[in-house]
């Protein structure tokens, strides 16, 4: 390990963060809330002693800077906003890791390396408060849709433009953020992993090869309302039979596709009461793959046997697109960079896609190099207060990605 870093003192400050952002229940981190601004000021202090510009952009995230030889940049990523009631490592962990990166290069290169290096807090990658995820990222790489944030609201009302002014953000400037990538060369993520498939290896830490693309479709089978006692079973167009029969199938077609997953939500029926057959069902699907065709495959899939299922039960059916993004693979030399930090520091390592969506997938997306890092996650729970990581294998995953960070540097100067 390099000399300079102190990975222990990044637990120590995310505990510190955790006693000062968090409750019984949890991180209160919530994007645009007076806590997400607490831990902003909380995070400024943090860097105050180091020859950093810094700066909020015009979508709300947080950029330090220390200017290298090169104006090209290596961009490392994170957030501190959560959900309610959230984990105390998820998104901030890749921020403070970030933190101690930059205490360890400005240390060896004496405030000048070879190349810019950024650290940047995006805003509200949780999407926790509006319904819209990566909200800085996806503002920055020009892919959010104005139209649509526009309209967004919470549960007490408050717009999004209106939110966003109480913290001194233009709603209709958000896109200008876009400028702050001219110069990135690379971007590197580490994160919790969220899930179990590290836990399951008993491997501590993984290199990501790219984040799920997702398709989530609203399915509504159309039968008839009829009297439960006096209609014969044979004579029902029962909607519920139907979509229940969705259920097993979606499990086998995400077998079928190999490492895809599907998922049905939510199920709601009309008229819905016990008296009656089921008239209409409304079932909701999300299914992701890291591969583009394949995903295409398993929503052909689904389509086919919800009109097989419908023909069969004398029933109609319908869908309706709710939410769909591309699957975002990162880019191989990193990948393979991230691979070699990780077994350089614990011998072993596993290549996973990411079911989750990161900032990363949109840096991705605008034609920036990325890559990211996983670190195993205790239970495989994230967005809950039991969220947690052993000591040993977060000083780990700061040592891995500050390698990682400086193989990046190599690989930007070449």
């Amino acid at each position: 390990m390099n000399p300079i870093l102190s990975p222990k003192r990044t637990v120590a400050e995310l505990k510190e963060l955790r006693a000062l952002t968090g409750d019984a229940n949890g991180a209160q981190r919530v994007a645009f809330t007076p806590m997400w601004v607490k831990t902003r000021a909380w995070l400024r202090e943090k860097l105050a002693g180091l020859p950093l510009e810094m700066h909020t952009d015009a979508a709300g995230n947080f950029w330090a800077t220390l200017r290298g030889e090169s104006e090209k940049s290596l961009l490392i990523g994170g957030h501190m906003d959560s959900v309610p009631n959230g984990g105390w490592l998820d998104g901030c962990l890749n921020v403070m890791a970030g933190v101690e990166i930059l205490r360890r290069i400005n240390a060896q290169y004496n405030g000048k390396p070879p190349v810019t290096i950024r650290l940047v807090d995006w805003a509200d990658e949780e999407g926790a408060r509006f319904g819209k995820s990566l909200f800085g990222s996806s503002a920055c790489s020009g892919n959010l849709n104005l139209d649509e944030a526009r309209g967004l609201k919470d549960k007490n009302g408050i717009t999004l433009p209106d939110a966003l002014k109480n913290v001194g953000i233009d709603f209709e400037r958000v896109k200008d953020s876009h400028k702050e990538l001219k110069n990135a060369a690379a971007y590197i993520e580490l994160h919790i992993e969220q899930g179990p498939v590290l836990l399951d290896l008993d491997l501590p830490l993984g290199a990501v090869l790219g984040t799920f693309g997702v398709e989530r479709h609203a399915i509504t089978f159309h039968g008839q309302a009829a009297h439960s006692g006096s209609t014969p079973m044979n004579r029902r167009k029962d909607a519920f039979l139907a979509a229940a029969k969705m259920s097993s199938e979606i499990y086998a077609i995400a077998e079928r596709s190999g490492s895809g997953v599907c998922t049905i939500g939510s199920c709601i029926t009309k008229p819905g009461i016990v008296t009656s057959v089921v008239e209409e069902c409304r079932i909701t699907l999300d299914q992701r793959h890291l591969d583009a065709g394949k995903l295409a495959s398993m929503l052909a899939e689904a389509k086919s046997a919800s009109e097989k299922f419908a023909k069969a039960g004398n029933v109609l059916v319908s869908w309706e697109r709710l939410w769909q993004i591309a699957p975002r693979p990162f880019n191989t030399e990193l990948i393979a960079l991230c691979d070699e930090s990780i077994r350089e520091t614990c011998g072993q390592v596993h290549r996973l896609p990411s079911g989750p969506l990161h900032d990363a997938a949109e840096v991705a997306a605008a034609g920036v190099p990325t890559v990211m890092m996983f670190v195993q996650s205790l239970h495989g729970i994230s967005h809950n207060k039991i969220e947690d990581t052993k000591e040993e294998h977060l000083e780990l995953c700061v040592t891995a990605f500050d390698k990682l960070a400086e193989k990046t540097i190599r690989w930007i100067e070449k």
